[in-house]
């Protein structure tokens, strides 16, 4: 498979792996919700504050291959953004880059570079927290749809694309160009298995489409309702091949005239489709008041006279068939609406076209994750499809900019709360999220634990690196599940892990200590600070002993 070479490529293909793990610092909840400061458990909505690379290395304990839905729009690298290359990257090529403002095309030769160097590790991490059966969804425009589609295909892999779809921007042709007026941006589309996701256009049936499709059979899960149509028909014209007996229910022969014998009656239907329909519950027979039969098809919503599905019902890779809904311009005056007419962000995304999206892969307690969250219509967009069917999902918000808090987190606010007055009010939707800045990194420049984070952040990392899974039941002040013995951590694929670690002394696994393992396994791995027991002798009792990477020289 082609692959895409840029300057710096070499030091960020693996550079997820050098970035700290960070913990995440509650400094709110927000919402309908008691308060959790009490009980330890906090809200899986999230709004995190910083940068995001970081964040999504910090959300990966808790959310690996637990999300359904990403849509990000990222920077689309114009030249008119200010955004700045700044990942901690150790490489002379990137290093001269560091804080320095993306310039446009002609005066910053390496702003792809940057623009790739920034993406590449990002998407790598959005991969790890992507589930099997989720998609990925990318806003983008002319200038790095085709370097992003490169790099897409690399991490995700070619065979992965679900779609590169079209959405319309603009309201008309007002334009300052002097060739072709862009009038479209892309949707970048990618599963994480596409054998596993399944995607769809969940709309609601017209009136006209409920009063005629009223029944329902075994099939109903597969090709929708249904309603009857009879089988024969009057016709100005005779054919030997659709006039032909059908053997009824009660063993005797239907013929197309049926008695009207007054006019030339034929089948719609050759005698190999009959024969066909019957085997897969297309004909359905009815018996009439006389005691004779009627031959009837079925029409169902999702399949087209000929038994295949019908392909309208998936999304259109153009998403301007339902066009100016979508359009940025639609979005700026809802956002100055829920701030009062002030202009507070810059070429909002569209609440309609981010519901669409959800549309398409969500179920009702999806968790969505937007790692460059702008105004927070992402958010926006969750909350309203919560309240139109009664959903749980949840939202996580990344924004690394300083309006992370007065423009991202009130916006969701004042959509949770209700907006705008009189007949122009808006109804609030409910719901709760929590405010999170980035915090220490789970490892000091020694290489050594930091311990400041607090046990129940170090019991989430061990058990993370050690089964790539989220700890299980645990409350965030402890970082264990009340039921479970102090030590266990807990047991996955037959063996039991213990984090045998105290805060202010030093721990030794010996015969003695070994009263802490009271859960039988298959095999254990104990976390101490050291140990005394033979390695024969553990290996013997499928134990493994792994030292706490902790500095105890100031015991």
């Amino acid at each position: 498979m082609p692959t895409l070479n840029w300057i710096g490529k070499d030091a960020v293909i693996n550079h997820h792996n050098d970035v700290p793990f960070r913990v995440l610092d509650k400094k709110y909840t927000f919402g309908d919700v008691a308060d959790t400061s009490q009980c330890g458990v906090s809200t899986e909505n999230k709004i995190i504050h910083g940068d995001n690379l970081e964040a999504l290395k910090a959300l990966l304990p808790e959310y690996e291959g637990r999300i359904k839905c990403i849509y990000i729009d990222p920077p689309y690298n114009t030249g008119n953004e200010n955004w700045k290359y700044n990942d901690n990257v150790n490489s002379p090529k990137i290093r001269k880059w560091l804080g320095q403002v993306v310039g446009k095309e002609a005066e910053d030769l390496t702003r792809h570079d940057k623009w790739l160097c920034m993406m590449y590790p990002r998407l790598v991490l959005l991969k790890k927290l992507l589930a099997d059966d989720g998609a990925i969804f990318i806003s983008i425009d002319d200038n790095e749809q085709a370097n992003l589609k490169l790099i897409c295909d690399e991490i995700f892999g070619a065979g992965n694309l679900i779609s590169c779809s079209i959405r319309r921007t603009i309201n008309s042709g007002k334009h300052d160009v002097t060739t072709i007026a862009p009038f479209h941006e892309y949707l970048l589309v990618y599963a994480k298995e596409i054998t596993k996701v399944q995607i769809e256009k969940k709309q609601k049936c017209s009136n006209e489409k409920d009063r005629l499709y009223k029944l329902t059979d075994e099939f109903v899960n597969l090709r929708g309702r249904y309603y009857i149509t009879q089988l024969n028909k009057n016709s100005l014209q005779y054919s030997d091949g659709l006039n032909y007996p059908i053997i009824g229910p009660d063993g005797i022969d239907i013929w197309p005239g049926g008695g009207f014998e007054d006019k030339v009656w034929i089948w719609r239907w050759s005698k190999e489709k009959v024969e066909w329909g019957i085997q897969n519950g297309y004909i359905v027979f009815k018996k009439t008041k006389e005691g004779n039969y009627k031959v009837y098809t079925k029409s169902y919503e999702f399949v087209d006279k000929d038994g295949n599905f019908i392909v309208r019902n998936n999304p259109y890779s153009s998403l301007e068939y339902v066009a100016k809904e979508y359009a940025n311009f639609n979005a700026t005056p809802e956002l100055e609406k829920i701030f009062n007419g002030s202009k507070v962000f810059s070429f909002p995304k569209s609440i309609l076209f981010i519901e669409e999206i959800l549309k398409m892969i969500d179920t009702k307690d999806s968790i969505i994750l937007d790692s460059f969250a702008g105004s927070g219509t992402t958010a926006h967009a969750v909350l309203n499809l919560n309240k139109a069917d009664g959903g749980n999902r949840k939202f996580i918000l990344v924004e690394m900019e300083d309006y992370a808090e007065t423009i991202t987190a009130e916006r969701v606010r004042r959509v949770i709360n209700g907006y705008g007055e009189g007949k122009n009010a808006v109804e609030g939707t409910g719901g709760s999220f929590s405010f999170y800045e980035l915090g220490e990194t789970i490892f000091n420049g020694d290489g050594y634990l930091n311990e400041s984070v607090g046990t129940a952040k170090l019991r989430e990392y061990i058990w993370y690196t050690e089964t790539r899974t989220p700890l299980p039941h645990a409350t965030v002040e402890t970082g264990r599940a009340p039921s479970l013995p102090q030590y266990l951590l807990g047991n996955h694929d037959g063996t039991a892990y213990y984090f045998y670690y105290e805060p202010d002394q030093i721990t030794t696994l010996s015969h003695e200590t070994l009263s802490i393992v009271v859960q039988k396994a298959e095999t254990y791995v104990v976390y101490a600070d050291q140990c005394v027991i033979d390695e024969e002798w553990l290996s013997s009792h499928n134990i493994v002993f792994k030292k706490i990477p902790r500095d105890i020289r100031k015991f």
